[in-house]
């Protein structure tokens, strides 16, 4: 039987202290009858993969402005998602996002599965996603599992091992306390509780709902768990990028990147062929054409498993003959190109501010 007097006091104090978020629909309202839409479920908690709430509440904004239904992104074109999702990181997700919901929208009724099973056969949709839209959106008993919910069980049982090797021992725990009624909003609970409360450093333990319960309190040493696993160093990558300019409209020269592999379908300005195994050459051997090439800077960007260091070469040309992957984009096309983060970078490091997206009170 889930411990109720936990879930009680979890979710007494979620009905009061919640998180306001463009994606839930708050307690009082479930209670009145209000039901969550699965789009907009599925939608944040892709977005939120490995990404802070702050970064992604914009970018949900503007695709379910754009995209309100799940119909309509899967009516979308993969560059115009791909654009809409430069900036946030982690590119397969956009990918996998465009061929879920045309997955979704092709099925029988256009609508997303309700159990975690069927929604674990969407594309991009993993174990964790699964079971937060099956409770969040249709009020199923999941366990839902976190980066948040992992370090209060950690704390509340005092697991003496790394999270990493500790997962399928969390996950059981966890599925203890689930309750047959709120389940959505238990889980919900739980990801507030460890974002606002049970936090990394300076947890707020005096005023958490469930500290009767923790054992990293009771232990007088909270901050001790979770345990961290020894971080191996990330290597770093070089290789060099080539910012050229058209005289007469300042257009830059852009490429689409292979479909398949890091940032892939994104663009970026010609460059070397790095990967997260193997340098690029840094030199004028990887030009796109002969031109008068100036150092413009060097460039730092961590990935997840590495980092990259890209010298910067700038060059203003008369115009150049371009493969099919390659198009000139104008200065105000610049900004909403599908550019991820390191490729904006680099591009300001020759060209500051041709990246940043006008205010509309700004002029061109």
């Amino acid at each position: 039987m889930p411990d109720a007097s936990f879930s009680d006091r979890l979710l007494g104090w979620y009905d009061r202290h919640h998180r306001d978020l463009p994606w839930r629909i708050p307690p009082d309202a479930i209670a009145a009858g209000a039901r969550p839409d699965p789009y907009r479920i599925w939608l944040s908690e892709i977005m939120l993969q490995q990404t802070t709430v702050e970064a992604v509440k914009p970018y949900f904004r503007k695709f379910v402005a754009t995209w309100p239904t799940v119909a309509d992104l899967a009516a979308a074109s993969q560059d115009e998602v791909m654009k809409a999702w430069a900036g946030l990181g982690y590119y397969s997700r956009a990918r996998n996002l465009k061929a879920c919901a045309e997955s979704v929208a092709s099925s029988p009724g256009g609508a997303f599965p309700e159990d975690e099973a069927g929604l674990r056969a969407l594309k991009g949709v993993g174990a964790y996603t699964a079971a937060a839209i099956a409770a969040i959106a249709f009020d199923r008993p999941a366990a839902v599992v976190d980066g948040n919910v992992e370090r209060v069980m950690a704390r509340r049982n005092a697991i003496a091992r790394p999270v990493a090797e500790a997962k399928a021992e969390i996950r059981k725990l966890v599925e203890a306390l689930v309750p047959r009624e709120r389940p959505g909003d238990f889980a919900q609970a739980m990801m507030d509780l460890g974002a606002t409360i049970c936090t990394p450093r300076r947890p707020v333990c005096m005023v958490c709902p469930v500290k009767e319960d923790c054992a990293a309190l009771a232990g007088g040493d909270p901050e001790r768990f979770p345990v961290k696993s020894v971080k191996a160093e990330k290597p770093t990558r070089r290789g060099a990028a080539f910012v050229a300019v058209r005289r007469g409209d300042g257009a830059v020269l852009l490429r689409k990147r292979p479909e398949s592999g890091l940032l892939g379908g994104m663009a970026e300005v010609p460059g070397s062929g790095w990967t997260a195994r193997t340098d690029g050459e840094t030199g004028m051997a990887a030009a796109p054409f002969p031109a008068d090439w100036r150092l413009a800077g060097r460039i730092v960007h961590v990935f997840t498993h590495f980092a990259l260091e890209l010298d910067v070469h700038h060059a203003e040309v008369d115009g150049a003959a371009v493969t099919p992957d390659m198009w000139w984009s104008p200065p105000a096309a610049l900004p909403h190109e599908a550019l991820p983060t390191v490729m904006k970078k680099a591009i300001e490091a020759a060209l500051p501010g041709a990246t940043r997206k006008k205010r509309d009170s700004e002029p061109a």
